[in-house]
Formats: C-alpha cells, sequence, structure tokens
C-alpha cells in the first residue's frame, strides 16, 4: 500500500528532519525513499554534510520504511517507533542532493506485521539503509535497531 503522504504527514515536520531538508519522496510497501539537499549551515570542515545529518536521514528512511509496512491506513494508529541503535559507516563526502533507501527485510517485515495487525503490542527489529549522492555514489550506509510500541488506548 502506498502511505506517501500519511510518511510525509508524520516525518516532514520533525524539527530534525526540517533543519536536515529531509523530503520524502515514497512509502509503500514497505520500502522508503528520502532525499535532502544538504545545507551549508549542517556542513563539516570539508563541506560535507556533518555526521548527525546523515543520522537523521537513515533514521527517517527507516522510519519511512516502517510506515511503508502498513497495509490499511489505520494501521499505523498509536505506533511509535524508537531507535534503540545505530551503527554507521561513511564512505564519501556527502554534498549536493542526497537519496536514502530503506527496504525492510523479511525479518523485521515479519515482526512488524502482529504489530500492526494488534496482535501483539510490541516488536523488535533492524533496517538498513543507505544513502547516495547525486552521481550515485554511495556515501553512507548503516542500520538501527528499533523497538516499536502501540500506545494503548
Amino acid at each position: 500500500m502506498d502511505v506517501t503522504e500519511l510518511a510525509r504527514t508524520l516525518l516532514e515536520p520533525i524539527p530534525a528532519h526540517r533543519t536536515a531538508g529531509i523530503q520524502v519522496l515514497r512509502a509503500a510497501d514497505g520500502e522508503a525513499e528520502i532525499t535532502a539537499e544538504v545545507p551549508k549551515s549542517l556542513t563539516n570542515v570539508i563541506g560535507s554534510l556533518h555526521s548527525s545529518g546523515l543520522v537523521a536521514l537513515l533514521d527517517a528512511a527507516g522510519l519511512g520504511a516502517i510506515i511503508a509496512a502498513s497495509e490499511t491506513p489505520g494501521d499505523f494508529d498509536g505506533i511509535v517507533p524508537l531507535g534503540a541503535s545505530a551503527s554507521l559507516e561513511f564512505l564519501a563526502p556527502a554534498r549536493g542532493h542526497l537519496r536514502a533507501v530503506c527496504h525492510l527485510d523479511t525479518e523485521a517485515r515479519d515482526a512488524l506485521r502482529p504489530l500492526l495487525s494488534g496482535a501483539t503490542d510490541r516488536a523488535r527489529f533492524s533496517t538498513y539503509a543507505e544513502i547516495t549522492d547525486a552521481t550515485g555514489t554511495t556515501v553512507c550506509r548503516g542500520g538501527f535497531d528499533w523497538s516499536v510500541r502501540r500506545r494503548r488506548a
């Protein structure tokens, strides 16, 4: 199911995402594509996106993919995803237009399915994403371990 508008509504207003200029291009079928134009205010000493901006992009891509696992519009109601840990690998300077993509693997989908359907109220799983620049060069890749729960009404 395409939940791009839901992902935009939930992710783009987050202050860190606004600061980094993060935009949701697509969120559907357990996959998210996120973009950002590197803001000068978030560059490091070599003019590359600061590591905190790269973390924000990977976080947004993982969150977008989690939202994109929804099969009905109400599946995500009350869901609270929290990052438990992250691991990043910095591969090249991150400049200009960046694109982060995250695809949920089978393990993550299997963990999320009972949570989204209401069969359980908690799930733990990992996501993995890559960030590429406008030339297609992978500038960063990494994973997030998530603890996701549903708030009780």
